[in-house]
């Protein structure tokens, strides 16, 4: 029996990269794990293909983030996919991963892009919260993935950092508000990991030794090296943390 077995959870973004790996992680501890995907089936059913070949099992949502009515699209769809999964009312786990992952400079930044950041990487996931809140059963989990950006000076990703500063008073604010649930709320705060986003930011392999020279480890995380992360703080291990950002930059921010 998984540490999370007959919870069952929420993670957005779920299609690739570190959504995709927490997912899987989740699966395998014994949730049922609800993949939401904004536009591409076809990596979010291989990612639940992944899940039932381990022996786990899963459904898929499809709700684009960022527009009007996103929030209650995706729970319309999680309601559905339960009962179709022939599974209870309500879940135990929401991993607000879905993000757009970088942004432009300063001057290179545009108003459409701004709203565009903010629209899915905070607006999106307060709304899907707090449509969510009485789904969520006393005693669930609440990760948000924040970014090791809002710890750090990053110029040429300014309006993701922002987003993801938001991220971290959300976290505090929920953990401070959910409490009294024996709900927990915490920010899982990722450096510089190996994704289909960030391949095309790091283009040769000068690039990926100089990204991993951020880390005291000298290597760019793994989504699993993440994901691993969120399964303990889902678990019942982490019941006595909450309102906490949680490094997960493999030291990153140590030099600075």
């Amino acid at each position: 029996m998984g540490a999370l077995a007959g919870k069952t959870a929420l993670v957005t973004g779920a299609s690739r990269g570190i959504g995709r790996a927490i997912a899987l992680r989740l699966a395998r501890e014994g949730a049922l794990v609800a993949l939401h995907y904004g536009t591409s089936e076809a990596a979010a059913s291989q990612t639940l293909a992944a899940i039932s070949r381990d022996g786990g099992r899963g459904f898929l949502i499809q709700a684009e983030l960022g527009v009007r009515g996103d929030a209650e699209k995706l729970w319309a769809g999680f309601d559905a996919g339960l009962g179709a999964a022939g599974a209870p009312p309500g879940l135990d786990i929401i991993v607000n991963n879905a993000a757009i992952g970088a942004s432009s400079d300063l001057e290179g930044i545009t108003c459409e892009e701004f709203d565009q950041l903010w629209a899915v990487n905070v607006k999106a996931p307060f709304f899907l919260v707090r449509e969510g809140i009485r789904r969520l059963r006393d005693g669930g989990r609440i990760i948000n993935i924040s970014s090791g950006v809002t710890r750090i000076a990053y110029p040429s990703v300014i309006g993701y950092a922002l987003t993801k500063g938001a991220i971290d008073v959300l976290t505090r604010t929920l953990a401070q508000q959910l409490g009294q649930r024996g709900i927990t709320v915490n920010a899982v705060a990722p450096g510089i990991v190996q994704t289909d986003n960030t391949a095309a930011q790091f283009t040769t392999p000068e690039a990926w030794a100089q990204a991993a020279r951020y880390s005291v480890f000298n290597r760019v995380g793994q989504p699993a090296d993440i994901a691993d992360v969120v399964a303990f703080v889902a678990s019942d291990d982490a019941r006595w943390i909450t309102g906490q950002y949680i490094d997960a930059t493999g030291g990153s921010l140590l030099g600075v």
